[in-house]
C-alpha cells in the first residue's frame, strides 16, 4: 500500500511536453538553424530547456565580425559626408541671418546701408588698401557676437564665431569669404583662397569656402542682385553675360566652373545642398 505522505513529499513526474522552438537562432538568416527537439517535464521547462544552449563557433563569430566590418566600411563615408553637408547648410543659413540682423541694427545708428561708405581697391601686390577693420568696427562690431577678431597681414578682417565658423571681410566690407568650419581656413594659404578663386580647378569654393557680397549702393548692372540688399550670396554677373549663368567657367556652380555661385545655388534651394550639387563632401 502506497503511503500518501510519500506522494505529497515526492509527487510523480508531470506529463511530458514538447519544448521545441527557436534555440540558438543565429544573428543572420543564412546561419539560422533549429535545434533538435527536446522533451522536458512541465515543472522543468523554464529550467532544463535553457540549460543546453550552444555558443557561437569561432567561424560564426569571424563571419559576423566580417559582415559588420563590410557594412561599416560602406556606410561610414556616407554618414560623414551627410554630417558635413548638414553643418554647411546649418551654418550658411545662420551666418546669412546673423549678418543681416546686424546690418538692420546698425542702420538705426548709422543710417540706411545704401549710404554707408564702401571703399575697395588693391595695391601692386594685390593687397587690400581699404581699412577693413575700421569699416568693421564702425558698422558691424557692436552687433555681432564673435569670439575673436584679427587683422591679418593682407589687411583683411578675420572674425571667429562661437560655432566654429570664420568669415574674412575684405574690400572695404564688400566681399566675404565664409568658412563653416574655421579649421579649414587655418589650413589654407592666401593663394588658395583669393588668387585662385576664379580658377575652374579651384577645390575649396562651394565646399569649405562660400562667397558673399555687400553692394547696397552700387549702380553697376552687374551687381543688380545686390542693389539695396544686405549681405547676399555672391551673384556678380560676369561681363560677358546678361544674367547669371550657373554653369559658366569663371563663377558657375558646376563641375567645370569655379563654384563661386554655389552659395547662391544653395540659398535658392532653401539653404539645402541640391542632389545634383557638383561638389562632393
Amino acid at each position: 500500500m502506497i503511503d500518501t505522505r510519500a506522494l505529497k513529499i515526492a509527487p510523480p513526474p508531470a506529463k511530458l511536453v514538447n519544448c521545441k522552438g527557436l534555440r540558438g537562432v543565429r544573428l543572420f538568416s543564412d546561419l539560422g538553424l533549429y535545434k533538435s527537439k527536446k522533451y522536458c517535464y512541465n515543472s522543468d521547462v523554464m529550467h532544463h530547456c535553457d540549460l543546453r544552449k550552444t555558443a557561437f563557433t569561432l567561424a560564426e563569430v569571424l563571419i559576423t565580425l566580417g559582415i559588420i566590418g563590410v557594412v561599416a566600411a560602406m556606410t561610414m563615408p556616407v554618414l560623414i559626408a551627410n554630417h558635413r553637408k548638414n553643418v554647411v547648410e546649418t551654418r550658411l543659413a545662420k551666418f546669412y541671418s546673423v549678418m543681416n540682423q546686424a546690418i538692420t541694427q546698425s542702420e538705426l545708428e548709422n543710417g540706411d546701408k545704401s549710404t554707408w561708405t564702401i571703399e575697395h581697391g588693391t595695391d601692386s601686390d594685390n593687397n587690400d588698401i581699404a581699412d577693413n577693420l575700421e569699416w568693421y568696427n564702425k558698422y558691424l562690431a557692436k552687433y555681432l557676437n564673435t569670439t575673436k577678431i584679427e587683422k591679418n597681414q593682407d589687411n583683411y578682417v578675420v572674425a571667429y564665431f562661437s560655432d566654429g565658423s570664420v568669415v574674412i571681410i575684405r574690400r572695404g566690407g564688400s566681399t566675404y569669404n565664409f568658412f563653416p568650419n574655421g579649421k579649414d581656413y587655418e589650413k589654407l594659404n592666401k593663394d588658395e583662397i583669393f588668387n585662385q578663386q576664379n580658377n575652374p580647378n579651384n577645390t575649396i569654393n562651394g565646399k569649405i569656402n562660400f562667397m558673399f557680397a555687400f553692394y547696397p549702393n552700387s549702380d553697376d548692372k552687374k551687381w543688380k542682385y545686390h542693389k539695396n540688399k544686405g549681405i547676399e550670396p555672391y551673384k556678380w554677373i560676369n561681363s560677358s553675360n546678361e544674367d547669371i549663368d550657373w554653369t559658366e567657367t569663371s563663377y558657375g556652380c558646376s563641375k567645370t566652373g569655379s563654384k563661386i555661385y554655389c552659395t547662391a545655388l544653395i540659398q535658392k534651394n532653401g539653404w539645402k545642398i541640391p542632389k545634383d550639387y557638383p561638389v562632393r563632401f
